[in-house]
This record gives structure tokens, C-alpha cells and sequence, in this order.
């Protein structure tokens, strides 16, 4: 699984249509966030890290909330955009979220367990959790 990693508004407009999990690495507007729900219409996470994260607008968390879109806070521990626009999740991550989920582990300890280990934010993992490993 990749997010994709957001440097500048300028960059908002040139996305694919299908990203589904953007990492905005600015402070983003009402407008960009708009922009970027506008341009990829698929989008099921946004992700911000925690000092912009204070400055997201209620109306804007109301509006992401009616489009079906997770807000969460986090980073891109590590990344580095001018090598690669996209941050890749470890498959290893995956394979530990299926294995703890086979044992009959409690969604919130798998959360909590993994998020530690991997440097991943519960949002984040709880998102893979539903999403990347079906009941």
C-alpha cells in the first residue's frame, strides 16, 4: 500500500485520479483540501501532520466527513519526496496486521502494537486494519 506524499498546492491539481491516501506535507486552505477532494474523487484518507492538523477548519472536517474521508494525523517517517512521490507501507506491517488478526488479537491491541512498531499512527493503522485485512 502507498500514500502519496503532497509538497505544495501547485501539486494538488497534477495527481492521479485514484489516489486514494494523501499525505499533505504543507499547510493546507480550505481551497487546497477542496481542490484535492475535487481532483481525486476517490480519495479515502488525507493525512496531515500534527501541527497542521490544529489549523483544519470545522467546516472542512464537516465537508471531508460527507465525502466518506478520513482526516488523520501523522507522518511520513523517514521519506524522502525527491527520491519517490510515494511513501510505500511495509508489506511486513500488512503481514503483522493478518497475523495478530488470525490469532484473535482485539482490534485496539493490533492498533496499538503495530502503530509502536512501525512508527505508523493508530488512525493509520486502524484504517489498514478494516481495509488491507477484511474480517
Amino acid at each position: 500500500m502507498r500514500i502519496r506524499v503532497v509538497s505544495s498546492r501547485e501539486e494538488i491539481f497534477t495527481l492521479n485520479p485514484n489516489e486514494r491516501i494523501v499525505h499533505l506535507a504543507f499547510r493546507p486552505s480550505n481551497k487546497d483540501i477542496f481542490g484535492l477532494v475535487e481532483t481525486c474523487p476517490k480519495t479515502e484518507v488525507i493525512q496531515l501532520p500534527k501541527s497542521y492538523m490544529r489549523t483544519v477548519s470545522n467546516s472542512i472536517k464537516m465537508f471531508l466527513q460527507m465525502q466518506r474521508v478520513q482526516l488523520l494525523e501523522g507522518d511520513v517517517w523517514g521519506h524522502r519526496k525527491d527520491i519517490c512521490e510515494y511513501y510505500a507501507i511495509p508489506s511486513s506491517v500488512i503481514e503483522k496486521i493478518k497475523e495478530m488478526k488470525i490469532e484473535g488479537k482485539a482490534a485496539e491491541e493490533i492498533e496499538k502494537k503495530v502503530a509502536r512498531e512501525s512508527k505508523l499512527n493508530l488512525g493509520m493503522v486502524a484504517y489498514l486494519l478494516t481495509k488491507e485485512t477484511p474480517a
